[in-house]
């Protein structure tokens, strides 16, 4: 496993704030586009290469602003827990009773978000009707080994959207007791023919964690970079972290 190289502190790189980190793919990707990172994450992040805050990301967040501390960064990306009303999660699980169980937190976290008056980010994946679809990305656009399609609703900014790019086969695994194969892997779940770690790394473009739960949660880097450097590009601030 591979670690990433640790930054130092830069201050001529924009601060930007990773709420629900996870493990840092987005994180990963808006550094690689110019930012210095801090992440918060309710879970111990052991793997978590940047600046790191255990904790209720809502919590830290209402924290951030009530100090005042939220005006030493210039961006924010928030990826809320996703299970509640996601396609997976109800169409996967329906029959075991527990697809609707769990807490929406895409609306507390689009009002707190607003109040600090920042630029952002709001990442979900497909499924939810609760974000504006005001970009949508997917891993072939990235020529990634994965499809992993997600949604991003930008609040304060605004992007050009890119071309979805179609797709070249199928995702390789079981469907219906038949197995598929195809140029992606299937970044969810670990049954019915899902790749390796190894696999999930390579496709994802993810080295510096092995954790299963880790990588099937993460967005590719690829992803954020693209936005990151689309933000910084749009206020003319790209040069000085180039």
């Amino acid at each position: 496993m591979t670690q990433p190289t640790p930054i130092r502190r830069d201050r001529s790189r924009p601060r930007l704030l990773d709420l629900f980190s996870c493990a840092s793919g987005a994180g990963k990707g808006y550094e690689d586009a110019g930012f210095a990172v801090d992440g918060c994450d309710i879970a111990h992040r052991p793997h978590y290469p940047f600046l790191y805050h255990q904790g209720d990301a809502l919590d830290y967040l209402v924290r951030l602003i009530a100090t005042g501390e939220i005006r030493r960064y210039a961006f924010v990306h928030a990826s809320p827990p996703c299970q509640h009303g996601c396609a997976l999660t109800v169409g996967t699980n329906a029959s075991q009773g527990w697809g609707r169980a769990h807490v929406d937190l895409v609306a507390p976290t689009r009002d707190l978000l607003d109040r600090t008056g920042l630029p952002y980010v709001i990442e979900q994946p497909n499924g939810r009707a609760k974000i504006r679809k005001d970009l949508t990305l997917c891993g072939e656009m990235f020529g990634l080994g994965v499809i992993r399609h997600r949604n991003f609703e930008l609040g304060g900014w605004t992007i050009e959207k890119p071309a979805h790019v179609p797709h070249r086969g199928r995702v390789r695994g079981y469907r219906h007791g038949r197995f598929y194969d195809g140029p992606y892997v299937a970044a969810y779940g670990s049954g019915g023919g899902k790749p390796s770690v190894p696999e999930l790394q390579a496709a994802m473009g993810i080295t510096w964690t092995d954790m299963r739960e880790e990588l099937t949660e993460a967005i590719p880097p690829a992803y954020s970079e693209f936005i990151g450097r689309a933000y910084l590009a749009a206020t003319g601030t790209l040069g000085a972290v180039a």
